[in-house]
């Protein structure tokens, strides 16, 4: 699939300083949040499919992008307290559809449970809801240390494969492009602190999941180190309506750009119908789907 061209983006001024925002498509509204490491642009093969059914909110979260990094600590809440500013800023009153990547997910998660009013459902795809293991977290650090010191291309191919699985950047090397070019494309130190205070402070968040009120779908791949199919089933079993939903594609980012048919099936199906399409993944796959 050839490399689309993202939609333009227009500063809007947040509590977490200007963020970069794009809106595409029409309809109701939904906002899609990107993963760690990454951007918007990850959506671009998904995008498409999507922009029929939905105004599409596309933000590009602090320190990523071409955003002015900010250089004090922040949290997921304020992270969500942004998503709040980028809402008000658009006049957008009513309940969003939320669709978000890794990062995307914990902050969407949060968001639903602090603004119930204001998320319609929430589509967390490869998401971790548990904290990092002391092995991520080691090794995290020290790539992101070798990333301050050396610059992007050091960490690159490690980063790709993380993201994406190993055998990404021969079987799809313009997707792996995206995911490189979106993390070389951030500020060096801004990049660093986003990882060192969200990524390596990572909160679990399974008591969260008990709160929800939402209708929820959280996903993960077949083969995901860090997002097993076991944790991911326990953490479906948390939530009051929801469902856990297997997609194909490698990495926490690889379902946007390896399986983008299937994603935007998914994400219409579940915007049209919520709850029958969390009962249709709990009846197809009760193992998955605990309680």
């Amino acid at each position: 699939m050839s490399h689309l061209t993202p939609p333009t983006a227009h500063p809007v001024t947040t509590r977490l300083g200007s963020l970069a925002v794009a809106t595409i498509g029409s309809g109701p509204p939904a906002v899609l949040w990107h993963s760690l490491f990454v951007d918007s642009t990850t959506w671009t093969r998904l995008t498409p499919q999507l922009d029929g059914e939905r105004r599409l909110v596309l933000i590009d979260g602090p320190n990523h992008g071409a955003n002015t990094p900010r250089r004090r600590p922040f949290t997921l809440e304020d992270c969500v307290g942004a998503a709040v500013d980028v809402l008000d800023q658009l006049d957008i009153t009513g309940p969003v559809d939320w669709l978000g990547n890794a990062w995307g997910g914990h902050v969407g998660v949060l968001f639903a449970a602090a603004h119930p009013q204001r998320c319609r459902t929430l589509t967390a795809i490869g998401a971790p809801i548990h904290a990092y293991s002391d092995a991520d977290r080691r090794r995290t650090r020290l790539l992101s240390l070798l990333y301050l010191a050396l610059g992007p291309r050091s960490v690159s191919r490690p980063l790709v494969d993380a993201l994406l699985g190993p055998d990404a950047r021969a079987e799809d090397p313009t997707g792996a492009a995206i995911v490189a070019d979106a993390f070389a494309r951030a500020e060096r130190r801004g990049m660093y602190d986003a990882i060192r205070w969200l990524s390596l402070h990572r909160p679990d968040l399974t008591d969260v999941l008990d709160r929800l009120q939402t209708p929820t779908l959280l996903t993960t791949g077949p083969n995901d180190p860090m997002w097993t199919t076991t944790a991911a089933r326990a953490a479906a079993g948390h939530l009051r309506t929801g469902a856990l939903v297997i997609l194909p594609g490698a990495g926490h980012v690889g379902p946007l750009l390896q399986a983008a048919p299937q994603v935007a099936d998914l994400v219409t199906a579940f915007w049209r119908d919520p709850a029958g399409t969390v009962t249709a993944h709990k009846l197809a796959h009760p193992n998955a789907n605990p309680g």
